[in-house]
This record gives structure tokens, sequence and C-alpha cells, in this order.
């Protein structure tokens, strides 16, 4: 049985990243791994994403593009004023202005950037560089 779907489909994309393979399939698909995976792919981490559905649920195919130098989820995930994001992004990302870190807000998930500038906070959900 599988607790969490994000860091599962997070360790299946680094794991094909790291063994040179051109695209990957998650299963199952939640709404908040595809919206993650959505986020990703408007920053240019990852190629296109296509969805099929069967008996068994739903497949995502994801189109790797080797621009990926390691992701993964944030556990626990830790709550975060407007003003505290450079606190989490010396501890996750490797230098300043490199990388993402996808917040949940009360406007919905989004970049740790693009909440900085909407002046939001909210709990941290995973990182990418």
């Amino acid at each position: 049985m599988m607790n969490d779907t994000l860091a599962n489909s997070m360790s299946k994309i680094m794991n094909a990243e790291k063994a040179g393979k051109d695209h990957c399939t998650l299963m199952p698909a939640s709404n908040t791994v595809k919206r993650v995976l959505s986020i990703l792919k408007e920053n240019m981490y990852l190629g296109d994403v296509e969805e099929t559905k069967d008996s068994r649920g739903t497949r995502l195919k994801v189109a790797l593009i080797g621009a990926i130098n390691k992701c993964g989820t944030i556990k626990p995930r830790f709550p975060v004023k407007k003003g505290e994001f450079e606190r989490f992004e010396k501890v996750y990302l490797p230098a300043k202005d490199f990388g993402l870190i996808i917040v949940s807000t009360s406007k919905g998930l989004m970049t740790h950037t693009e909440a900085k500038t909407k002046r939001l906070g909210g709990k941290l959900i995973s990182y990418c560089y």
C-alpha cells in the first residue's frame, strides 16, 4: 500500500532521470500530482504529460527532457509565512534563484517565487532543481 502518491511519483521521476530514460509512467495519479507536474512543465523541467485511463485507474506518461538534477517532496509539510521563504530556499535549493519550491496556498499550488510576488504564505509541498 502506498501512503504518499506525490512522493512516489517524484521518486519515480528522479530514478528515471538518473537511469537516462526518456519517459516514465506514474500510477496512481491524483489531482495534486497532476498540478505539480503541470508546474514542473511550465518551468521547463518536464516535457509533455499524457493522461490515459483504463480499468485500473489513471496513468500519467511523463516525457523527461533531462533538466532535473534533483526533485522530491518536503516532509513534514512546513507552514511558511509570506516573509519566510528565504530560510527554506537555503535548506532545499542549492543556490539563490536556482530551482523552485512548490507551495500550497489559499489560491492553489504555485512556485515560491509566485507566492512571494503575490504576498502569500502556505505549506511547502515539493522542490525541484
